[in-house]
């Protein structure tokens, strides 16, 4: 297990082998997407999201809104997310709601996002009622 201690302005950093093997390969990948054009599931950035309790839930969810074509994108991909919120919602520990506040505080871009997301389902239950 890696250790960080502090000695004045520096930062002394100790990681097992495995560690530095691990940290290596995330500096050979080129972050979330490979030049393949592939997803890389094993980046930092997705925090773990691809190999919890609902990992495949979001891997469908993400790789959807990746590859989506549609005007709105991610707007074929609303079955994917309703599937992986469920899940989530199973384990409020390990993922919890936001509250109002965090709400809040979002980026335009983040609630611009789910708005897209809310008006694609509301067309899709609207085609469905009709």
């Amino acid at each position: 297990m890696a250790y960080c201690p502090q000695e004045g302005k520096d930062r002394i950093i100790f990681v097992t082998k495995e560690d530095h093997e691990t940290l290596e390969q995330c500096r050979a990948e080129h972050g979330l997407i490979l030049p393949n054009g592939d997803i890389n599931w094993n980046c930092p950035c997705l925090g773990g999201m691809a190999s919890g309790p609902c990992g495949e839930q979001f891997k469908s969810a993400f790789s959807c809104f990746h590859y989506s074509t549609e005007d709105v994108k991610g707007s074929d991909c609303v079955d994917q997310f309703w599937a992986m919120q469920e899940c989530m919602q199973k384990y409020p520990d390990l993922y919890p709601q936001e509250d109002e506040e965090e709400e809040e505080e979002k980026k335009p871009a983040e609630r611009l996002e789910e708005t897209a997301a809310t008006e694609a389902t509301t067309t899709k239950e609207e085609e469905g009622s009709s």
